[in-house]
């Protein structure tokens, strides 16, 4: 028939090509457009279609995850829920993770789970951040890790605290939660009940390295001196002293010890001194004996504890403590 003598669109746009010169190159580009597309019923011979090229419904490489967002389901309501994507891709596969997961069939029923552990709505989107790995887990592994600590008597608030605050916990093993327990229950001597307390006031002693909590407890008794007794409580009351900067231990003590004359049996009474900047400390103690005002002994009138020295804002501090005017500490300051 006669229209099926008629060129194809592309075959109209190689004939028209071949007329222009190369100079026309970008208006041949132009044309292109106002050809009208093909019929989506048209036979198209094979030469024809290897010409077609489709778009990738995802970009085949990129360094960031936002640039998959508009094309994936599941990165998008990820981000609704309040997952920071620019964080999750500094962690190591944790991009290529997302990518293969499926929003409803993959990471719903974790979504569930850690609500029913615990974990409020609003603070979804921040555990995932931190952690985004757990969506790869075993629903019923997971399960098994909080009925381990049910078991260990952790009542559900304290497990939903501890969830919450150390976001990889429930990565590891009812071995290796066993194992910590039991560390730190033997290291330091403490009761079953204690040990408990600790690690639900400071969850990530069971999820760091070990080693740096060893070696602060050696500094503690080698170094400074604090027999078992009194480190046992120092950490009860202060358990971030076990994670705390070796250098920073040592220098705070050195300065309350060695300095301002604090015994060991005042320091364990007071053990949050160590968590204090050092600078304060120094500051303030300087301020005091320029007024004649350092007296740490509590036998001793007009004596300051060590917790007043240090946790109290600087307007009481210089009213209540100092019995000065902030100007006057300010005005001090600036001589040092």
């Amino acid at each position: 028939s006669p229209e099926s003598n008629l060129p194809s669109p592309i075959e109209q746009k190689q004939a028209k090509a071949e007329t222009l010169p190369d100079l026309n190159a970008e208006i041949l580009y132009e044309d292109w457009d106002d050809i009208p597309p093909s019929s989506a019923l048209e036979e198209i011979s094979e030469e024809e279609a290897v010409q077609i090229i489709a778009e990738p419904l995802l970009p085949p490489q990129s360094s960031t995850l936002r640039d998959y967002v508009d094309h994936s389901e599941t990165l998008t309501k990820l981000v609704h829920l309040g997952v920071d994507l620019s964080q999750v891709e500094k962690r190591q596969k944790a991009g290529q993770l997302l990518l293969t997961l499926n929003f409803e069939k993959d990471i719903k029923k974790i979504l569930l789970f850690l609500k029913d552990v615990g974990v409020e709505d609003n603070q979804l989107g921040p555990f995932l951040t931190k952690n985004p790995y757990i969506l790869a887990e075993d629903l019923e592994a997971l399960e098994t890790r909080v009925a381990y600590l049910k078991s260990k008597k952790f009542g559900k608030a304290e497990i939903a605290q501890m969830v919450s605050r150390a976001p990889y916990l429930l990565l590891f093993s009812v071995e290796r939660l066993d194992n910590r327990l039991g560390f730190f229950k033997n290291e330091l001597g403490l009761s079953v009940k204690k040990t408990k307390d600790l690690v639900t006031r400071l969850p990530r002693l069971l999820t760091g390295k070990l080693e740096p909590v060893k070696e602060n407890l050696q500094v503690c008794q080698i170094e400074l001196g604090f027999q078992r007794n009194e480190i046992q409580q120092i950490v009860f009351k202060t358990p971030k002293i076990l994670t705390a900067s070796k250098k920073r231990l040592r220098q705070t003590f050195d300065y309350l010890h060695n300095i301002m004359g604090i015994p060991h049996h005042m320091l364990t009474r007071f053990p949050q001194v160590f968590n204090s900047k050092l600078l304060r400390i120094r500051e303030r103690h300087m301020f005091l004996t320029f007024l004649g005002r350092a007296q740490y002994d509590p036998t001793q009138p007009s004596y300051i504890s060590l917790d007043q020295l240090v946790s109290l804002p600087d307007e009481v501090f210089c009213t209540e403590i100092a019995k000065a005017s902030i100007q006057d500490f300010e005005k001090f300051l600036k001589t040092l």
